[in-house]
């Protein structure tokens, strides 16, 4: 069948067990343009897979689709929370109250404290500043400056209305995450092999099992897991001319959480992946050595899975120990572009 949307989910539900089913990519069976319907549709499905050429698409077992709605959920109401946020900081604004100036985070500790003493009514300066932590690094006088405003009843109904809506979305995240950590619980070695890779968290490696599921047997190598999570460059030749190198469009949950744990492994200091970041970087841009990152943390995953090991970190000198006489051709002409002359012997 077609994957179209979450339409074949239900059927695929209902038929599931009975005989083998098929699922096929909607973007490789196109029919040729100007003859689209249903039936001829259904014809035109049917005529490929009797000849071979439908190639079945990664379905997972229920067990992993179920991880799956717990992971995009919580991703879900995480993104909610963040929106309900500026919302807030819209209405702080409006009434000319300049929190964010002075507080890093104002749903912490000292901003949520602030904003319900805002709620009930208290519009002193002094007061609501009092209210801060000592840990805050804005001084008191800063704080007052800052909590000057005209705050109205208005704004008051919508401060309260969003912090109520916040409150709501964090109990379920806290009810979300406590399903997936009896969900895991079988698989909990899988999660402790994955946290020793430099960027993974417990909430990156739940994303990545979900996504990927715990069977790498379904994926013939590495490199088919890369290509499928859309972190290699497209193929897209014509008269021996590369035309493209985008990546394609994939699984936006699976790839965005890679990209974000990239960027934290990145900025780790004697790791592989800062090494390869620093290196692709200078030649084709942060955007491109991030991806490059991402999927090489997805590779390293793939081997973790597949034979329950940690990770090992090859070390940021591992370019340099990979090819020793290429290293030294560059400085040595790099040395020749400032104007020197070097004698190179063998230690």
């Amino acid at each position: 069948m077609e994957s179209s949307g979450v339409y074949w989910k239900p059927v695929w539900h209902v038929l599931d067990g009975h005989f083998e089913l098929v699922l096929a990519n909607a973007m490789h069976i196109r029919n040729i343009p100007g003859r689209k319907s249903d039936v001829n549709d259904a014809t035109w499905i049917a005529d490929l897979l009797a000849h071979g050429l439908i190639r079945s698409s990664f379905v997972p077992p229920p067990s992993v689709q179920e991880l799956r709605d717990l992971t995009r959920t919580r991703k879900q109401l995480v993104r909610e929370i963040a929106q309900h946020t500026l919302r807030i900081q819209k209405t702080l604004e409006t009434a000319n109250v300049k929190l964010t100036s002075v507080l890093a985070d104002i749903m912490g500790g000292s901003g949520r404290a602030i904003l319900a003493a805002l709620v009930a009514g208290e519009t002193h300066p002094e007061r609501l500043a009092a209210l801060a932590s000592e840990k805050v690094k804005a001084s008191r006088a800063e704080l007052t400056d800052a909590l000057h405003g005209r705050v109205t009843a208005h704004h008051r109904f919508m401060l309260k209305l969003h912090l109520g809506q916040i409150e709501a979305l964090e109990a379920a995240v806290r009810d979300v995450e406590a399903r997936l950590g009896e969900a895991l619980a079988p698989f909990r070695a899988a999660l402790e092999h994955l946290i020793t890779m430099p960027g993974v968290s417990e909430t990156v490696a739940r994303v990545i099992v979900a996504e990927i599921g715990f069977d790498m047997t379904r994926f013939p190598s590495a490199a088919h897991l890369v290509s499928w999570a859309g972190l290699c460059p497209r193929l897209h030749e014509s008269a021996g001319k590369r035309l493209s190198t985008r990546t394609r469009s994939s699984n936006p949950w699976l790839k965005t959480t890679l990209v974000q744990a990239a960027w934290s492994a990145a900025r780790k200091k004697e790791c592989y992946f800062r090494a390869q970041f620093l290196r692709i970087k200078s030649r084709r841009g942060p955007k491109k050595a991030i991806l490059a990152v991402a999927a090489s943390m997805l590779t390293a995953a793939y081997y973790m899975l597949r034979d329950g090991a940690d990770y090992r970190d090859l070390g940021a000198d591992h370019f340099d120990r990979r090819d020793k006489a290429k290293l030294a051709k560059r400085l040595i002409a790099r040395l020749h572009d400032l104007g020197l002359i070097v004698d190179v012997r063998a230690a």
